[in-house]
């Protein structure tokens, strides 16, 4: 009796070791880059936007408990691989690249990379930057998909000289101060660095269309289950709908 008693409570603190450290399934770290507004961007010292409050739905629905931290974003993919973080959300463009590295759910938004540019500017369209002979300094977020495009396309072809900053708004600022010539970025954040600025411009004509979509590590499988799981019941009752037309209205 002595020795059953003692497996019973050998057990119950073993339960109650486990529930106090916390298992995977009790809390989620989330990785973004809070420079991406209406995605993700500090209101105070809170993290809010588009991917933030989707995450919180997702985390609800599975039960566990979320944080969400700011790193630099090309931080973002290596911390997803290696552990650190459990997935991220921080207007994350499925690409072939970035699939070698990481798995991605399904796509819970479109995003559009845009030229900006000052409203005097030579580079009227998209075509511009790809014409013969051209020789535009681009501003880009470090790592960023507007970064890949144009380094693929333009700078490898000997048409441009790419600029990355670490942050977007470091990109518009050297626009204003005539250090490139244009910047490339998502849409969304554009139209803010535009409003704050003026005398910039979107030019018309987009650069690029992308499907944002959630990175989880390639042997989190499980987690990778249920975020797709969640994320599809949110997308399919209209959660995640009225979340985006939340911070991007109608036209």
């Amino acid at each position: 009796m002595k020795k059953i008693l003692t497996l019973a409570l050998a057990a119950l603190m073993t339960m109650l070791a486990c529930a106090s450290c916390g298992g995977s399934g009790d809390s989620l770290v989330m990785a973004t880059n809070a420079e991406f507004p209406p995605y993700e961007y500090f209101e105070g010292d809170k993290i809010v936007g588009i991917d933030a409050e989707i995450a919180e739905a997702i985390s609800n629905k599975i039960g566990a408990e979320l944080t969400i931290e700011h790193v630099d974003f090309d931080s973002i993919i290596p911390g997803v691989q290696s552990g650190k973080y459990d997935f991220a959300m921080a207007g994350l463009t499925v690409t072939d690249e970035r699939k070698e590295q990481v798995d991605f759910s399904t796509s819970y938004a479109t995003g559009v990379q845009v030229i900006v540019v000052k409203e005097d500017s030579a580079i009227t369209s998209a075509d511009d930057l790809f014409a013969e002979g051209a020789s535009h300094t681009i501003g880009v977020q470090l790592a960023t998909t507007g970064d890949l495009y144009t380094t693929w396309d333009l700078e490898d072809a000997g048409l441009a000289t790419i600029e990355r900053y670490n942050k977007g708004a470091d990109a518009i600022m050297a626009l204003t101060s005539d250090k490139v010539d244009c910047v490339v970025i998502d849409n969304e954040p554009a139209k803010v660095f535009v409003q704050n600025n003026p005398g910039l411009k979107i030019l018309d004509t987009e650069y690029i269309t992308e499907e944002y979509a959630i990175a989880v590590g390639k042997e989190n499988t499980e987690l990778m289950t249920k975020i797709e799981t969640a994320l599809n019941e949110l997308i399919a009752d209209g959660t995640v709908a009225s979340i985006i037309a939340k911070y991007i209205p109608a036209e």
